[in-house]
């Protein structure tokens, strides 16, 4: 019995940073045999407000058990943000989640985050503080999150672009 160890904090402490924030909560039924079947269904975002972000689903009986749930999604499905100095994205972009569409647009240092709903809570997780986003075809929270984390993805570094056709960051510009 004297050989236990002693418990650390290891894993909690990785976690401090993260901030979730509950987008949707619906009550959601199953037909059964029996009747209806009750259960609520969660969306969160997860962030750590320096570039990573993700979108999770969660259902279950109750609000705080499918919160849970939710959580443990997003951050399976976490994506990396690249930012450049102004806090900002470096290009714009595009993003698709089911019938909804979000474009994004770099902004100037003091705009602020311009976008709605579920995009804009997107954005303030990933850390990004000056952006101009636009939501279209859909007003569905989940679908227009999806479309946000998907446009999020498919940003790239200049760096990365200048390393891939093999010429200088400089030429990128001219």
């Amino acid at each position: 019995m004297a050989d236990r160890r002693k418990k650390t904090n290891r894993n909690r402490d990785k976690d401090t940073d993260w901030q979730e924030r509950v987008v949707q909560i619906r009550r959601v039924t199953k037909v059964v045999k029996g009747g209806k079947k009750l259960s609520f269904r969660a969306i969160v975002v997860v962030g750590n407000e320096r570039g990573q972000v993700g979108v999770g689903v969660g259902k279950a009986g109750d609000v705080i058990s499918a919160v849970k749930k939710g959580v443990a999604d997003a951050k399976k499905h976490l994506v990396e943000v690249p930012m450049n100095r102004a806090n900002s994205i470096p290009h714009p972009t595009q993003g698709q989640g089911g019938g909804a569409k979000v474009i994004m647009r770099p902004a100037a240092p003091g705009t602020g985050v311009i976008a709605g709903g579920a995009v804009r809570t997107v954005l303030e997780l990933a850390g990004v503080r000056n952006i101009l986003a636009k939501q279209l075809g859909s007003s569905n929270p989940l679908n227009n999150a999806r479309a946000a984390i998907n446009a999020l993805a498919s940003l790239r570094r200049f760096s990365e672009v200048a390393e891939e056709r093999g010429i200088a960051i400089e030429k990128l510009y001219a």
